[in-house]
């Protein structure tokens, strides 16, 4: 299946000079969403993965039919004040400004081998924060799975020490 003819190229959204990439044609098409989520669990089960971490919010598309496929369970990264229980938050930049993202304390075992799963590897800070509240959490990342990754911003050289693999690349 070619999955990049599901996914369509917006020019200008959300601002001037953007080549946005709409995923929502993929996830509609229950083909192409369960062949894309099969390519990303089988990667997760070849890293052993004892949890799958998906950030707020599309990493959550993904991630849960990737942890119901490998029998393991999935732990959201969300924005603050959206976990009721006792959190771990780091704080993140962006293009203009900053944001930050949360983790229960408890949602992650010590030792736990994790797989982060996202739609998008653009520059990285999202999931480079994500990282960051998986090891603090006492999680080991073993492994980094985006759908879409867009190599002329080179979001991939924030995590040297992490395999990463993405189903397209532009």
């Amino acid at each position: 299946m070619k999955l990049k003819d599901y996914i369509q190229t917006i020019p200008n959204f959300p601002k001037d000079g953007i080549m946005f990439k709409d995923i929502t044609p993929l996830i509609a098409d229950p083909q192409a969403f369960r062949y894309a989520t099969k390519q990303m669990s089988d990667y997760a089960r070849e890293k052993d993965a004892d949890v799958i971490v998906g950030p707020d919010a599309r990493g959550f598309i993904f991630g849960t039919p990737v942890a119901i496929q490998l029998g393991t369970g999935f732990v959201p990264v969300r924005k603050p004040g959206k976990l009721p229980r006792e959190t771990y938050t780091e704080t993140y930049s962006l293009e203009y400004g900053e944001s930050q993202m949360s983790i229960h304390k408890d949602d992650i075992k010590t030792g736990q081998r994790v797989v982060i799963v996202d739609d998008l590897l653009a520059t990285g800070g999202t999931i480079e924060a994500t990282i960051k509240l998986v090891e603090k959490a006492g999680g080991n990342v073993v492994g980094i799975c985006f759908l879409i990754e867009l190599a002329q911003l080179h979001g991939r050289h924030r995590f040297k020490h992490y395999p990463v693999h993405s189903l397209l690349v532009y």
